[in-house]
């Protein structure tokens, strides 16, 4: 019988030609110790033979009683190749279709190239496997949660594939200094691309309130549980940060408690599940969204250094432990939070920065979400003619506000447009109450039925009290989740919770059977908190001001999250998880509501008197506000310039100017500067903040200097940027991700004034055509002398229009070329510009694909130009025959200083060549 089974069997193993036929049963010979040290499951193996007849009870038995699994597998081997080919070839099958708990093997498969014969085809295989089944399990719950975003109201959900657009996301150092945008979510985990700490295992994502964090994660929650994210990762367990702060004091629950009750339990075996995740740290994938909002009284002074994985313990203990890689070593994390909350380096292993919508994003959302082609058009020429509102827009969740909005009052008035161009952030949040609250109102078959805004929000008064009210309690301290006593004590009716304004979320407090609530976005709770100190007549001077005092020691160091006790890191009291943006969102939110153009809304709500008050007395802090934040920077004397270095926060305080839309409180902050230089550089500014610092900067009596370096400016911010350009001198926008539309509008705007000095677009996204408006600047200002658009996309063609633009100018100085593709035809041309140009002194040629016929044609230049003091062309393509062209041409000049050819392909013997000529730098 086993004679004719194995005469009757199709081997289907690859085998190099000629080779004799190799049976199933000499394969597992072959490969033993292979399948003894890949299989960890042997239930499933044994569960599948005996369903098939192929093992009797007592053979399951006879394995059972081995000790360990390794032990196991041989005797499963033994039995199994003492029964033929037909069994042998079974067990291959069974490893081959049971892909989850044998992956370790699919490569052996592969390798081997084992097709099954068609009589083993037949053969029914069940995956018993409870390692396998849970993360079927684990995939289908994920799936299920990711497929829909909650809207405006618990009964509004879309589709994740409907709402979700792509943005801007840029690896960054430890220093934030760019490495790339991200083009694939599989780059996040790839090792090849922005790791910064090789010992770290955390990915941290970090960015502004609203900018698409969390439904990123939910992306990536997407994917993966329909299997298209490859990055080995077979568990996926999610954690919204906020919701440790439901344990109390004195909770403690094991790792296993925490994985599997907070996310999904498995059905089958739940020890050896676990087990398999200690074994296996590396398949795991964790994400925790929203650190920074995080708020427990625990003291993590309790907290040992090395947690077990089996003890129970504090949730944030083991969060802490997780993170550090005390727990689940080696497994994938990624961490979110808001910008300014500082992580500590040592867990980090990339930083990816958010930065929202693009241009082009925004146009593909806009078409995501605007499915009529005419309503489409009608936005797009809104938004292409409100900067402003472009603005707003590049941030996901304004942007979708902006956007309900607008779809909500068109479907009640066909003609209903954009908000006008001074829109501030408050406008927006208004527009959303406003919206709510008309969708709770019963309408007729006429459209034009809707209340007026004021009217509104008078009658429902007592609705926008109770939930302000919540808010502010909540807001003092960071608290972000309520519970039903909490909602009911202040006094939020069931018709309220239908608004939309509070959605349901599962609890971590273990009090299932009351439900747990909170606002659906922190910044809608900081709105309705400033709204109920104007509104709550009884509100004083104090309370006003509370969170302006809670950011007012904010600046000088901003929290580190992880300060644990043994790093000695943090001081008594302090919470150490703690960010205060949603204290700065409040500020900016009080400071819109008590504007000017508000008054008229809020004297149906609350006294004429009572408004009057708080505004002045929010006047009187600003003034005094911006007098003391302003003694504490840095101030520099430069030649021409007093210079001024802001801290980050000066763009809260930049932004609560804004939303006063005084023009008076415009003019008292730029009296207050006393500096004619501002340096935002690394400031976390956004194109959206260049209505603020335009607000500030037009009323400037003279001409001053504005350093906007490495922040997120873009496009739209330059747009916004316009009405100081006639007061610009030096504009540095290096690493802001303008394109050539921005130098477009910076030509435009500064060849109308021709006051302009020095221009930085270093590092951002300038091709050919923004470099050919370089040129035309450069040739029509007589006033520019240095321009810096090194690390752009210019190729020779944009090379050799500046060039030929530098040739014709007098009063150039300095240009920087760094990193970018001239090539040797740009080099050429800058080399005859350079010939016998009157002025210019430094000229940087670093990493621009030059070679030795560009350094002849430097040298025929040396030989006559008597100005030029720094030639860098390091990093090139330049070999020792380039280099003595360029020594013999010193011979004949005596100006330049210095020609630095580090980086280009001269050995240190060919150096040597070269040591008589100090002047030229080739190490």
């Amino acid at each position: 019988m086993e004679g004719q089974l194995c005469a009757n069997v199709d081997i289907s193993v690859r085998k190099p030609p000629g080779a004799s036929p190799q049976s199933f049963i000499a394969l597992l010979k072959v490969h033993r110790e292979l399948l003894v040290g890949r299989i960890r499951n042997t239930q499933c193996l044994i569960d599948n033979l005996m369903k098939n007849d192929y093992f009797s009870a007592e053979d399951a038995e006879i394995v059972v009683q081995f000790p360990t699994q390794a032990d196991k597998v041989r005797k499963i081997l033994d039995l199994v190749q003492s029964k033929g080919e037909e069994v042998s070839e079974y067990f291959i099958y069974v490893l081959q279709k049971v892909t989850d708990a044998y992956y370790e093997l699919q490569p052996w498969l592969d390798e081997i190239g084992y097709e099954p014969s068609e009589s083993i085809c037949s053969k029914p295989v069940v995956n018993t496997d409870p390692v396998s089944r849970y993360c079927q399990k684990l995939r289908h719950e994920l799936g299920r949660d990711s497929k829909f975003v909650m809207l405006y109201a618990q009964r509004e959900e879309m589709l994740l594939e409907e709402i979700y657009s792509d943005s801007i996301m840029e690896l960054v150092s430890f220093n934030n200094e760019s490495l790339g945008q991200v083009g694939q979510l599989e780059a996040l985990f790839d090792d090849a691309v922005g790791v910064i700490n090789e010992d770290g295992e955390t990915v941290y994502v970090y960015g502004d309130a609203g900018i698409g964090k969390s439904i990123l994660l939910q992306k990536i929650q997407s994917l993966w549980a329909r299997k298209e994210l490859d990055i080995g990762a077979k568990f996926f367990f999610r954690f919204r940060c906020r919701m440790f702060s439901c344990f109390k004091e004195d909770e403690a629950i094991c790792l296993k408690d925490l994985l599997f009750k907070y996310n999904c339990y498995p059905d089958q075996d739940p020890t050896e599940v676990f087990h398999h995740i200690l074994q296996f740290p590396h398949t795991v994938l964790f994400t925790f969204d929203g650190f920074d909002e995080i708020y427990s009284n625990f003291d993590l002074s309790s907290v040992p250094e090395i947690c077990s994985p089996n003890e129970p313990i504090h949730p944030l203990a083991l969060l802490v432990s997780l993170l550090r890689g005390k727990l689940l070593k080696g497994c994938k994390k990624i961490l979110t939070a808001r910008t300014g909350t500082e992580i500590q380096k040592n867990i980090i292993r990339k930083k990816v920065f958010l930065r929202g919508f693009s241009k082009n994003n925004l146009k593909e959302y806009t078409a995501m979400f605007f499915r009529d082609e005419r309503q489409r058009a009608l936005v797009s020429n809104q938004l292409e003619a409100n900067p402003n509102l472009c603005s707003l827009c590049s941030v996901p969740l304004f942007c979708w506000i902006i956007f309900k909005c607008y779809e909500h009052f068109h479907s009640m008035f066909d003609n209903h447009e954009l908000p006008g161009s001074s829109v501030t952030l408050t406008d927006v949040f208004l527009l959303m109450i406003e919206v709510h609250l008309n969708r709770s109102v019963k309408t007729s078959l006429l459209k034009n039925n809707i209340r007026s805004q004021a009217e509104m929000f008078k009658s429902r008064k007592e609705t926008l009290l109770a939930l302000g009210k919540m808010a502010y309690k909540g807001m003092e301290n960071s608290f972000f989740i309520f519970e039903q006593e909490k909602v009911s004590s202040a006094n939020i009716s069931e018709e309220d919770l239908q608004l939309g304004f509070l959605r349901t979320v599962k609890s971590y407090s273990g009090c299932d059977s009351q439900a747990t609530y909170e606002f659906l976005h922190v910044t809608l709770q900081s709105f309705f908190t400033a709204l109920f100190l104007v509104i709550e007549e009884k509100v004083g001077a104090k309370e006003l001001l509370e969170f302006f005092n809670e950011c007012s020691s904010f600046e000088t160091a901003q929290p580190t999250c992880l300060r644990i006790p043994w790093l000695k890191k943090h001081l008594a009291g302090e919470n150490p998880f703690q960010n205060k943006e949603h204290f700065n969102f409040t500020n900016m939110f009080l400071c819109g509501l008590l504007s000017g153009s508000k008054q008229k809304l809020f004297r149906h709500l609350v006294s004429p008197a009572v408004i009057k008050r708080k505004r002045k007395t929010l006047i009187t802090y600003l003034a005094e506000s911006m007098k003391s934040h302003l003694k504490g920077f840095t101030r520099s004397r430069l030649t021409s310039y007093n210079q001024v270095q802001v801290q980050p926060n000066f763009v809260w305080m930049l932004r609560c100017l804004y939303e006063t839309q005084s023009e008076k409180v415009g003019r008292m902050a730029a009296r207050r500067m006393h500096a004619n230089y501002i340096k935002l550089a690394y400031c976390n500014a956004c194109s959206a903040d260049c209505s603020a610092i335009s607000f500030v900067v037009h009323h400037f009596q003279k001409r001053l200097a504005l350093d906007l370096d490495n922040n997120n400016i873009n496009d739209y911010g330059i747009k916004q940027l316009q009405p100081c350009f006639s007061k610009l001198a030096v504009i540095r926008l290096s690493v802001n991700q303008v394109t050539d539309h921005g130098v477009r509008i910076l030509y435009e705007e500064l060849s109308k004034y021709q006051i302009v000095s020095f221009l930085g677009l270093y590092n951002n996204q300038i091709t050919d055509v923004g470099a050919k408006y370089v040129a035309k600047l450069i040739e029509e200002c007589s006033s520019l002398e240095y321009v810096k658009i090194g690390a752009n996309k210019i190729t020779s063609e944009g090379g050799k229009c500046l060039a030929q633009a530098i040739q014709k100018s007098k009063t150039m100085f300095e240009i920087g070329m760094w990193g970018n593709q001239v090539g040797d035809e740009g080099a050429k041309a800058f080399a005859e510009a350079l010939r016998n140009h009157p002025r210019l002194t430094n000229v940087r040629l670093t990493k621009n694909e030059l070679d030795d016929e560009a350094a002849m044609s430097f040298a025929e230049m040396l030989k006559v130009n008597k100005k030029l003091v720094n030639l860098w062309l390091i990093q090139n393509r330049i070999t020792a025959k380039g280099v003595k062209c360029l020594s013999e041409a010193l011979k004949e000049n005596t100006t330049i200083q210095e020609i630095c050819l580090n980086g280009n392909l001269i050995s240190q013997e060919e150096a040597k060549a070269f040591e008589n000529e100090e002047r030229i730098i080739c190490f």
